[in-house]
């Protein structure tokens, strides 16, 4: 029977997630990373999609930010398996209640992505197409503008 641990658990979990998905974001920011630095980011994205689900007010929206996430990782380092699987992750999340269209728009993105990684013009052209419509829906400028840019950068 595992031990009760001698500090409060939700908020640990809560550092962790914030402070991963940061930390992670950092090293994807980074110009040049080394091979250690790039294993440390995987690490990092990971540790925080999993505290974010050992989060008693984790909903989808979360779950699909910490999959979009470690998908784009996956990208980033030409590991077009892993991208797609937490792309793929990240759409079934979005397919939840109450989703809305800027997070739906942003699991198209990561899809387009990993298939661009992996030379598939076809998939990745239908995903942006995807993307590209969600966009329509969206009604705050700001975060149309921010999908819009990260998809020009797919190509």
């Amino acid at each position: 029977m595992p031990q009760q641990p001698n500090f409060d658990l939700v908020s640990a979990h809560r550092h962790f997630a914030v402070d991963c998905f940061n930390r992670a974001w950092d090293l994807m920011d980074k110009p040049q990373r080394t091979t250690e630095e790039d294993e440390q980011m995987i690490l990092l994205g990971l540790a925080s999609l999993w505290h974010w689900t050992q989060r008693p007010d984790c909903t989808l929206t979360n779950q699909s930010v910490g999959f979009w996430q470690t998908s784009r990782i996956y990208a980033m380092l030409g590991q077009v398996e892993n991208a797609r699987r937490y792309g793929q992750l990240c759409l079934e999340a979005c397919r939840g209640e109450g989703i809305l269209p800027f997070y739906l728009g942003y699991a198209y993105e990561a899809l387009a992505r990993a298939e661009m990684v992996a030379g598939n013009r076809e998939k990745m052209a239908d995903f942006l197409q995807k993307a590209s419509q969600v966009t329509e829906r969206m009604s705050d400028p700001e975060e149309k503008k921010q999908l819009l840019d990260d998809l020009s950068t797919i190509r």
